[in-house]
Order: structure tokens, then sequence, then C-alpha cells
């Protein structure tokens, strides 16, 4: 068994569903934005078509009156006819044979009926006499009667027809209407296409109608008309019948036209301002519906040059066939102008009553969504840390209005509880800060004593160790420079082709010595501590420089003085000498191709040791700095990068000053912000004269700028 098919499930949207003011809105607007303008939509659809039928009623009715007119024209030319065949003067005209007196009454009744023509035959259809016919043309001349035409007289009752007849049927019935034919035809938008440039036929209401003896044997032949083509009075006539002044509103023209096939040959439609469409052709749509299918047009139709609203309906001749049509309609511009201002007002009155609708509708859904959105808002406050945002009074009298009033009261129990955890917390924590303000001290006094112990346990050892070197290498040099000096003794002049090596022996029984007296200078600073006293540090660079002259005078190196530093420096000269010449040294060596090296003091009241303001000395090299190893590793006894060093002179140094209770850092001339390679190393000193101290850290282990 399947299963039953679900109906997916309806999802509102997020824009409606993410907030009351929007759901309270589409409620409120919903009906009048969808079902309003649904209601409009079918009222203007229903309204338009309910006035297309209105129109199409009334040129209904007009073509009925047009039709009832037509007819009544036709019969009145059968009883017009048959009125003259049966008059006693016809008939003593033809007893005494007087075609004068025929002609006459002949020409006084096509007057009287208002006939284009009348003529007498003889019953085999001869012509007798004609009111056209004049002394010079003979009756002889005369085209007869057709022999049709005949036969169905004598057997019909004389009821005139319309028929469709040939130019010279026609002129053999009246030559004086000659000068109707021919309409020229006029190309026309939308018509048939033909290969006829002229009409040159006739449609003619035509009566035939015996002329009876006294022994009632026919004695002649009567035949009237009255020939439709260019016929101006007649389509007048039923033009003023069916639109009479006054009947078309909002200044709209009624016409009627007569056709003969699709051809216009009598109308009132208008070409141009004072010309007649005459020889103008109907659509191809209407002919095919008209005159191919005899349906009756009910429709707007374009006319000429304008839209019409238009009845077309066929028109029969004697034998059944459709041979043309009569026409009547308006004009329908201004009826359309009509139903469209009636439709504007018809929406536009929807539209005010929809607009005042919202409007009230909007009006009633805010005293719902704003005092939710409020509250929404107030929360949202709270939330941000604002404690004092409230709702405050609201318009509404209804629940949401007390439920705002119970939320401000909520807020303010909240408020109040929080404000008391917050003064309980604040004691809460006073109290902890107080108990770790007093565990620091008692840690930090801990751990400076122990990096105090730490510190003379390791000067102890280094002491021990030095001091155990010492003794044990300066018996040996001492040995070697006895014994150097026994052989130069002992040679004499012997020794000359080897006082160089000599020489050489006693520079590095001298280094040993340095060495030695450096390890012990760092292990027991304050016995080989020289006298502190105020060292202008612009004047030690400048001597500094003089001393390694000789280093510099054999490189490329530039030397870039900035010596701004007005404070004195509280440390022995010598020593700080000793210093700047290790870094200057250090400096010319990492620039073995060349470069710049710059030399920069400052006084730095920023840099504050016991409340004394301090000197910063810089010695800066454009070679390739410091990386992270060397860093890591740099002021560690006997470490160096170079093949001929023996890795204490940083060491030394930093010992030298931190003796006097400043300090060395290392770094490359990128983390100063410059656009250069290189290194820097920063001497900092205090300005006043402080007794020699123990160093800091022992070996300078591990420190860092």
């Amino acid at each position: 068994m399947r299963p039953a098919a679900t109906l997916p499930a309806w999802r509102t949207p997020r824009w409606i569903s993410g907030s009351i003011r929007n759901k309270l809105l589409a409620m409120a607007l919903l009906p009048l934005l969808v079902v309003l303008p649904l209601l409009v939509g079918a009222l203007v659809v229903w309204g338009n078509a309910a006035y297309d039928r209105l129109l199409i009623t009334k040129v209904r009715s007009d073509l009925a009156v047009a039709r009832g007119y037509f007819e009544q024209v036709l019969s009145e030319v059968g009883s017009g006819t048959q009125g003259v065949a049966a008059s006693h003067a016809l008939y003593r005209a033809l007893a005494h044979h007087d075609r004068p007196g025929m002609q006459g009454l002949l020409a006084r009744e096509r007057t009287r009926l208002g006939f284009d023509f009348i003529n007498l035959y003889q019953p085999d259809g001869r012509l007798i006499t004609a009111d056209w016919l004049t002394a010079q043309t003979a009756p002889a001349t005369a085209v007869p009667l057709r022999k049709a035409a005949v036969i169905s007289t004598v057997a019909g009752t004389g009821q005139a027809s319309l028929a469709r007849l040939e130019a010279s049927e026609l002129l053999a019935l009246a030559p004086h209407l000659a000068e109707r034919l021919n309409i020229p035809l006029i190309a026309t938008r939308g018509a048939a296409p033909t290969t006829r440039s002229i009409e040159d036929r006739a449609l003619v209401m035509l009566s035939t109608t015996p002329v009876y003896g006294p022994d009632g044997d026919i004695q002649a032949l009567l035949r009237g008309g009255v020939l439709l083509n260019q016929n101006l009075p007649l389509i007048d006539h039923i033009n003023r019948i069916v639109y009479p002044d006054g009947s078309l509103p909002f200044d709209s023209n009624g016409t009627a036209t007569l056709f003969m096939d699709d051809v216009r040959i009598t109308t009132n439609v208008r070409l141009f301002q004072d010309q007649r469409a005459i020889g103008t052709r109907v659509s191809q749509a209407v002919r095919d519906a008209v005159l191919g299918s005899g349906e009756t047009w009910l429709d707007r139709a374009f006319v000429v040059n304008d839209w019409y609203v238009s009845a077309y309906e066929p028109l029969l001749d004697g034998r059944g066939e459709r041979v043309g049509m009569l026409y009547v309609g308006y004009l329908e511009q201004p009826f359309r102008y009509v139903k469209y201002g009636m439709l504007a007002l018809i929406v536009g009155i929807f539209m005010i009553v929809m607009v005042l609708a919202a409007l009230f509708s909007v009006r009633w859904a805010r005293s719902i969504f704003r005092p939710l959105e409020r509250m929404n808002q107030t929360m949202q406050r709270v939330e941000d840390g604002d404690a004092s945002a409230r709702v405050g009074p609201v318009t509404a009298r209804d629940e949401i209005g007390a439920l705002a009033s119970h939320f401000d009261q909520l807020l303010d129990v909240i408020d109040e509880k929080t404000r008391a955890l917050q003064r309980w917390a604040g004691e809460l924590d006073a109290k902890v800060i107080e108990r770790t303000r007093e565990l620091a001290l008692s840690n930090a006094s801990l751990q400076q004593a122990q990096q105090q112990l730490v510190k003379s346990e390791k000067l102890a050892a280094i002491g021990q160790l030095t001091a155990s070197v010492a003794h044990e290498i300066n018996n040996p040099i001492a040995v070697i420079q006895g014994n150097l000096d026994l052989m130069r003794e002992t040679l004499g002049t012997q020794a000359i082709p080897v006082s160089a090596e000599l020489q050489l022996l006693d520079q590095q029984v001298d280094r040993m010595r340095l060495i030695v007296t450096q390890l012990l200078q760092y292990a027991r600073p304050t016995e080989y501590a020289g006298y502190v006293e105020a060292v202008d540090v612009n004047r030690a660079l400048e001597d500094s420089l003089v001393l390694v002259a000789h280093l510099l005078a054999h490189t490329h190196i530039e030397v870039d003085r900035d010596l701004q530093a007005t404070a004195l420096a509280g440390i022995n000269r010598q020593e700080l000498q000793q210093v700047v010449i290790n870094l200057l040294i250090n400096a010319i060596q990492a620039m073995p191709e060349g470069g710049r090296l710059r030399l920069r003091t400052r006084n730095r009241s920023d840099l504050v040791a016991d409340g004394r303001a301090g000197v910063l000395v810089e010695i800066s090299d454009t070679g390739p700095g410091l990386n992270p190893k060397v860093r890591e590793r740099l002021f560690r006894p006997f470490f160096t990068t170079k093949n001929d060093g023996n890795g204490l002179g940083l060491w030394i140094s930093v010992g030298l000053v931190e003796r006097y209770g400043g300090s060395i850092e290392g770094l490359n001339r990128r983390e100063l912000g410059e656009d250069t390679t290189g290194a820097t190393f920063r001497v900092w000193l205090l300005s006043e004269p402080v007794a020699p101290q123990e160093p800091s850290s022992g070996p300078m282990e591990g420190r860092q700028a």
C-alpha cells in the first residue's frame, strides 16, 4: 500500500516570524493590500466587460433601427411602384397610346416618390417609355428588359428587392445615373487584397410590377427603383433617424454606411474633413465574418481612420445572395475616455478607502507592538549594561500595558538585588585584594631572598673556581715566562733568529695572564673596581675612537657622531673606556667590507633607578645583525662567533657596567624601527656616582635585551 502524499508545510517568511511588528502589520495590511486590490481588479474587469456589453447592446439596437428604416424604404419602393401601376391615369394613357402623357406621368411620379427611375415596358420586355427619354431617343434604341426579370415579375408579387447590377444593366434602366457609377477604390488598411481600382457596379432597390388591363391581362410592366451608389440623402436620413442630435453623449459621432460587397458606396464617415470615405473598403476580418459567413458583426472596429463601436449586417438580394452590408456605429474614443475615467474613479475611491483603512490599521497595530518593542529595547539596554533602562509609562490600558508596568517593577527588583550583590562583591574583592597583597609581599620577600641566596652561591662557586684556576694557571705561566727569560739570557745573540717566535710566546703568556686577571676581576669585583667619578660619556667615546683608530684606518667604515648627552655618568673612566672599546671592536669586526658606525648619547630622564636619572650610550653598526641563536647566548662567558676570540669581552663588559647600577642590551636595528640591517648595543648608566656592586646574576646567563 502506497503511503498517502503529504502536502509541504508552509513556512512563515523570516521577515514576518522575526518581528511582532511585522506580524501585526502583515495581519492588518494583508487584507488591505491583497484582498482589496483583488476586489478592485475584479471590479475593474467586470466593469470594463459590462461597459463594453452596454456599448455593444446600444449599437445592436442602432442597427435594428437602421435595418427597420432600410426595409421601410425598400417596402416604399415596392408599394410606390405598385401604386403607379394601378393608377387610372396610366391605364388611360396606355389605352390611348399617349406616350407623352405616359412620360409626363412617370416623371411626376418619380419626383413624388423619390425614385431614381421609373420605366414602362411591354410584357415581352421591350421599353415603351421612361421619364429620361428625349425626342432624340427612340424607344426602340433602348435595351430591353431581361427575360429573367420579366418571368420573375409575372410570377411574383411586385415587392422590391436589392439587386447588384452591372454598369450596362443600370445604364439600360437609367442612363442619367452614369455619373454615380465608377467609384474609385481607395486603399484601406486591413482590407482584403484586390486588383480592381474602380467599382463600376450598382446596388439598386428595384421593384417590377405588372400593369393589368380591364380583362385582367398584363398590358405592360412598370419598373421603379432607387440607386444606392453615392445616395447621400438616403444615408444621411438613416443616420439622422439612428443618431438624432443629442442622442450620443460625450460628443461622440454616429455614422451609417451602405456597402456593395466590401466597398463603401455611400456613407457619412469622413475620410478627410469634408470628403466622405466613399470608395474605401471594410477590413478583411469583417468581410469574412459578414459576407463570408453571413454573421452580424458586433464589436469595435477600425473604420477608415479611427475606432468605432460598430455593427455590420449582410444585405441580401432577391435570390438570397449576400450583395452588401448595412453598417451603423459611433466613435469609441469619447466612451473609452469615460470608461477609463469611471474605472480610474472607482480605483481612486478604493485606493482612498484602502489608504485610510491601512492608516487606521497601522495606528491600531502600533498600539500593540509599540509597548512590546519598548520592552524589547529595554531588555536589550539592560543586557548591554544600562541597569537604569525602563519601559516607562505606556498609553495602552490593556494586558500589554499591565505587562509593561510589571516588567518595570521586575527590573527595579533586579536592580536593587544587583546593587546589593555588587556591594557584597566589592567588599569581598577588597578583602581578597588585601590578602593577595599580603601574600604577594611575602612571596616577593621570599623570592628576593632565594635570588640573593642563589647569587651568593653562584658567586662563591665562581670565586672558588676562578681562584683555583688562577692559581693552577699562574704557576705554569710563571714557569714559562721564567724559562723564556732564561732562554734569552743564555742564548744571547743566538736568540735573534727566533726572536719573533719568542715574542709570540710572550704575547700568548700575557694573554693567558689577562684572561686569568679578568676571571678574578669578575669573581671578586670589589677587589678590582676602580674609583668612581662623574664621567663625561661624550669625551669617553671620543677617547675610545682614538684608541681604535688603527683598526678604522684599514677599513671603509664611516663614523657618525650624535653626542647630545649633557648629564655625567657615575662610573670608573678606565672601565667605561674598556667597555666602549670592546663594543667598538665588535662593531668594526661586524663590518669587514665597510659600513657606517654610529655613536649616540642621550640624557634619559625615564631611566630611573632608586630615583636617579640616567645616560644612554648607543653603538650601532650596519653589519648582518644578531640572529636569535646569537642573541640567546650573547652575554655568556666563553661564547664567541670569531675564530680568534675568547668569548669574555661582552661578559666582562656586562659585569663592569652592572657594578655601577647600569646594564647592557643588544638589539637589531630593525627592532628599533630603523630601515637598515645591523646591531645596536645600548649601555644604560646612572648619572650619579654609586659604590661598586656585586654582579646581578653571576655570569649574565640568559640575559636578553
